[in-house]
């Protein structure tokens, strides 16, 4: 029988909920971050202004300005999952049932070179200063779990239309559906769809994640 290790020596968890805007990433995240008591960082927030500025101006984002912004997240993901590697090393006794520690992220991530940005496997030269402030080495490596929230176009104009004071128009849409690229296929992908309710969404992401070898 193999040894259980403790929450300080498992690999820390990113899960990232992505996909375009409107397909209901912040419900879900909410939810996995209650289910799994891990911490959400809503990626939308961490945009620096100028995006934002553009985004609200109807002018989709290039890939010089996402950049920084995903090399922001993924840095301040490492860097609270090491703070709570090092509070799990000082409690193991007392937190030796915690099944995992990490953090959960909602992000679009509609490219596989954003996504692996995210995992730690491309690291970007455009930075902003947040990102010039906050990195550090990565002291150890960790499992990154996309979760791909699909709907088909009708559905996520409608919910997106019925949003109130967001930055993200519907006309915006159909550009963040041409630059997506399926992530179905790569390592750690697990899709749910959007017209399933969140209960149905959450039961399907902890059987995909118990299938997972994290």
């Amino acid at each position: 029988m193999s040894e259980t290790r403790s929450p300080s020596e498992k690999k820390p968890l990113l899960i990232v909920v992505m996909g375009v805007s409107g397909t209901g990433k912040s419900t879900l995240a909410t939810s996995l971050s209650k289910v799994y008591r891990l911490p959400f960082i809503e990626g939308d927030e961490m945009h620096p202004k100028a995006n934002i500025d553009k985004m609200s101006a109807g002018i989709p984002l290039t890939d010089a300005d996402r950049e920084p912004w995903l090399e922001l997240i993924r840095t301040r993901v490492v860097k609270m999952a090491e703070d709570q590697r090092k509070e799990y090393s000082k409690e193991d006794s007392q937190r030796q049932k915690k099944e995992m520690h990490g953090v959960i992220v909602t992000c679009s991530a509609l490219k596989r070179y954003y996504r692996d940005i995210l995992r730690g496997k491309e690291k970007v030269e455009n930075k902003t200063e947040e990102t010039k402030d906050e990195v550090n080495p990565e002291p150890y490596e960790m499992s990154t779990v996309f979760v791909f929230m699909k709907g088909s176009r009708e559905v996520l104009f409608e919910r997106m239309s019925k949003r109130q004071n967001h930055y993200m128009k519907a006309n915006m849409l159909d550009s963040q559906l041409e630059a997506l690229e399926n992530p179905e296929g790569e390592d750690g992908v697990i899709t749910v769809g959007v017209d399933d309710s969140t209960e149905e969404q959450l039961q399907q992401v902890e059987e995909a994640l118990a299938k997972l070898k994290l």
